[in-house]
């Protein structure tokens, strides 16, 4: 019984955590959005408006949740939950610091990008569910380039994997960490050597996983349909895509699975190539900064601010790059991304039998 217990706290608490974190992202969006285009953003509702989320999801949790005459009902009804319930369950796999994972699965990635895959579906049920030409046309995008994108970044996310040789990411973030075993010259003083820190990131124990990382995130911006891949939404020429007919807290739910996955992604980002929840910080000779830094309440901290630091450069692109037209975004895909992440997964394959 403790167990179950157990579990339905973690399950709430990582429910709060994205309902929480929807609504902090929102709002920061908008801030950044408006220094970039040089406005100011919220500032009526709350002290510099940070009270404006708060207010549109209390607007949106009160309004009528209308089902199109044609659409088909329990289609149009359920697909909410899925997009958002399989963004959710991924988070159940991520390691957030030493020890602290919510559940222990061995084969995290594996079980990730499965879990994940089913927001396609419920974005095709959003999109065939609501009989609406324009909601139709943004499912079939989102699915195409999900599809599409899901390869580069499985390529990328496997060569990580040949050289940690595990699909556990605890024991992936345990190799980045203090703990390695590399020995770094540092400044040139020969006689000074650095364990741990941002030298023990994966990014630095085998430098192609830097081509990797940055493919991997180029896809994370696609599996997210965000800016500049966010054509099936493409106010344009959509309308707002497969969720064109969604209001109330069905509109809410699509939205709160868009910004979790955006952090999600993120997370893995950070947990495959950036050294998870290890400290950037290294012992250089006597003075042991990465072990003064390094634990629970460390870990959580560090991959905070990592992860979000990603959000941030994900907001930043949205609004900095202009939309991709669909001819470009598979062009980039398939001629681009695919063969640069494959070559990275053979460049693993080699570095990993030269280490034997």
């Amino acid at each position: 019984m403790n167990y179950y217990i157990t579990y339905f706290i973690v399950a709430i608490g990582l429910f709060s955590f994205s309902a929480f974190f929807a609504l902090a992202g929102v709002y920061a969006e908008r801030k950044i959005s408006a220094f970039i285009q040089d406005r100011l953003g919220p500032t009526e509702t709350g002290k510099f408006g940070s009270l404006q989320t708060l207010a549109d999801i209390m607007k949106m949790i009160q309004k009528e949740l209308i089902i199109p005459a044609a659409a088909d009902k329990w289609l149009f009804m359920l697909a909410p939950a899925i997009i958002f319930i399989a963004v959710y369950m991924g988070f159940a796999a991520l390691p957030w610091g030493p020890g602290l994972i919510p559940s222990k699965i061995n084969l995290g990635i594996y079980y990730i990008f499965a879990i994940i895959s089913i927001e396609t579906l419920g974005i095709l049920m959003a999109g065939w569910g609501s009989n609406n030409k324009y909601s139709i046309l943004g499912a079939m995008r989102s699915a195409a380039q999900i599809i599409s994108y899901e390869i580069p970044a499985g390529f990328a996310i496997i060569s990580v994997v040949m050289i940690a040789q595990t699909l556990d990411l605890q024991a992936i973030a345990m190799q980045q960490g203090v703990l390695a075993t590399e020995k770094i010259k540092f400044a040139g003083f020969w006689d000074v050597t650095t364990t741990g820190g941002f030298f023990s990131w994966n990014i630095f124990r085998a430098p192609h996983l830097i081509i990797a990382f940055v493919i991997y995130f180029i896809a994370s911006l696609a599996e997210s349909n965000r800016a500049p891949f966010d054509i099936p939404e493409a106010e344009s020429e959509l309308v707002a895509g497969f969720h064109t007919e969604f209001t109330g807290i069905r509109f809410a739910l699509v939205f709160l699975a868009e910004y979790s996955m955006m952090f999600l992604v993120s997370m893995i980002g950070v947990i495959l190539f950036l050294g998870a929840w290890n400290t950037p910080l290294p012992n250089i000779g006597p003075v042991h900064l990465a072990i003064w830094t390094t634990n629970m309440w460390w870990g959580i901290l560090w991959v905070a601010l990592k992860t979000l630091g990603l959000v941030a450069i994900q907001m930043w692109i949205r609004w900095t790059l202009p939309r991709f037209r669909v001819d470009q975004l598979m062009n980039l895909c398939w001629k681009v991304l695919t063969p640069l992440a494959f070559l990275c997964m053979l460049i693993s394959g080699i570095w990993r039998l030269w280490l034997m």
